[in-house]
């Protein structure tokens, strides 16, 4: 890797985007469609443009730090941004109709959600704590405001207040194992902290930080115990905040995961890894079994999320770039289906009406049949069934395990994957199985029914072709 004075040609993704920030912000003044329309257009234009530039400024090109060795540019970052700047794209595809009938769609929604992928693309090439952290805050921050955006919802400001409380939390945990780790290898930058632990300086102050650090990921991740605030803010929060909340901060909290604990702490792995072992199994436990009982869909995909990330720490575990490989394929696939399920509640959603338990799924089959294979084909991701992208994300993370010797784990893994087959089932059978006494059609704009099939068929098609996405996710870490 080589050092370089600062070249501002590298961070174009950053800089295309803080622009769009300031375009979208001074347009959104002058916009008198009262629809936040130009806000909407410039906002996809903006993270199309991102996407493009992440991937032909970090993509294939010869990793390279600049700025003074606090950013790195390299192709995880290039995939990292693309996938997050796609996935935003994509769910805030779906909230405009849902914002427009609650009278919340205004330039702010948009406005924060661009200063949020701007956070999560800081992250993606941070090669010092002091930036990893600054793009965690400004990640952080923005999607406080946007899960209190509807001011006047009781259950919005509380599930923020949770959010902002257990945020801050975790961010003085991160933070405070960051100035531990700080202290013990003299630097802020990622290569110095990989270099002190490499000739073993400071090994126990460096461990007891490492300790904070792995518990301040796991709030930002949602992993078990440290999931307190998932159901309440999944719930609480706009569908169409949820949806964006679901899906890109994940490859987010990946990439915080990847840049800290991976490439700054990877010769402490022996010490990280029983921690993370216990996360993911607890992970696991709580998110499938408390999913069971859930009647509300929005509380139930929360808990599978923490399911879900159970699942991804299992790839992190192996502490392999086989491994972290695996668990890139996964964040990127959740995200996908994170998005079509949310997608789907707000498309069902009407005026006045949250589509969000399980019983609103009765009979969509009979209401739109096309809808309800989209449904299905989600749902059968999310527990693994093949032909779907979700079985290759469980596959890929399994063979990491078993190429670590860690049977007993992929077997713990599968049992609860079992488990996990059950609430997914039972949200099919409302789809297909239940009646409704009068069935209505599902009034929709045709533009989200196109975008919902698109997901669907994302679903699908990576399910039956998955060789692109692996390859560049194993490119991405040399493989």
């Amino acid at each position: 890797m080589t050092f370089e004075m600062p070249q501002f040609a590298l961070a174009a993704p950053e800089i295309w985007l803080g622009v769009m920030v300031c375009v979208v912000l001074i347009a959104d003044l002058f916009d008198r469609s009262q629809q936040a329309q130009l806000a909407f257009f410039l906002t996809q234009i903006a993270l199309i443009g991102a996407a493009g530039f992440a991937l032909s400024t970090h993509w294939g090109a010869e990793p390279m730090l600049t700025f003074n060795g606090m950013y790195v540019s390299d192709s995880l970052a290039g995939l990292l941004k693309a996938a997050i700047a796609g996935l935003s794209a994509l769910t805030l595809a779906y909230s405009r109709d849902y914002l427009r009938q609650r009278g919340l769609l205004k330039g702010e929604f948009y406005l924060l959600a661009l200063i949020a992928t701007l956070g999560m693309f800081v992250m993606a090439s941070a090669a010092s704590l002091l930036v990893l952290y600054m793009g965690l805050e400004l990640l952080s921050l923005s999607l406080y405001a946007m899960v209190a955006f509807d001011r006047d919802s009781r259950m919005g400001s509380e599930a923020a207040m949770k959010y902002f409380i257990l945020g801050a939390l975790s961010s003085g945990i991160l933070l405070y194992g960051m100035s531990m780790v700080y202290g013990a290898a003299g630097s802020l930058l990622i290569v110095d902290v990989a270099a002190a632990v490499a000739i073993g300086d400071n090994l126990l102050l460096m461990a007891f930080g490492m300790t904070f650090v792995l518990v301040g990921v796991a709030f930002k991740f949602g992993a078990a115990p440290f999931h307190m605030w998932i159901p309440d803010v999944y719930e609480g929060a706009p569908t169409a905040v949820t949806a964006f909340l679901g899906s890109a901060p994940k490859v987010a909290a990946l990439a915080l995961f990847l840049r800290l604990l991976a490439e700054g702490l990877g010769d402490l792995h022996d010490q990280w890894q029983l921690m993370a072992i216990i996360l993911a199994v607890v992970s696991l436990a709580v998110g499938n079994l408390f999913a069971l009982m859930q009647t509300n869909l929005k509380r139930m995909l929360a808990y599978s999320t923490i399911s879900h990330i159970g699942f991804l720490f299992l790839g992190l575990i192996a502490g392999t770039d086989e491994g972290y490989a695996a668990a890139l394929f996964y964040a990127i696939s959740y995200g996908i289906m994170a998005a079509g399920a949310f997608g789907m509640i707000i498309l069902l959603s009407g005026k006045g009406f949250e589509a969000e338990m399980i019983e609103d799924m009765r009979g969509l089959n009979e209401r739109h049949s096309g809808l309800a294979f989209v449904m299905l084909l989600l749902m059968f991701s999310m527990t693994g069934i093949p032909g779907t992208v979700g079985f290759y994300a469980k596959w890929l993370v399994l063979q990491s395990l078993i190429e670590a010797e860690l049977v007993w784990l992929a077997i713990v893994a599968v049992v609860f994957a079992v488990i996990g087959a059950l609430y997914y089932l039972r949200v099919l059978k409302a789809v297909y199985f239940d009646r409704l006494d009068a069935p209505s059609a599902v009034e929709a704009p045709t533009g989200q029914k196109l975008v919902i099939a698109g997901n669907g068929a994302l679903v699908l098609g990576l399910g039956l072709f998955p060789d692109t996405l692996i390859t560049l996710c194993r490119t991405a870490f040399g493989l």
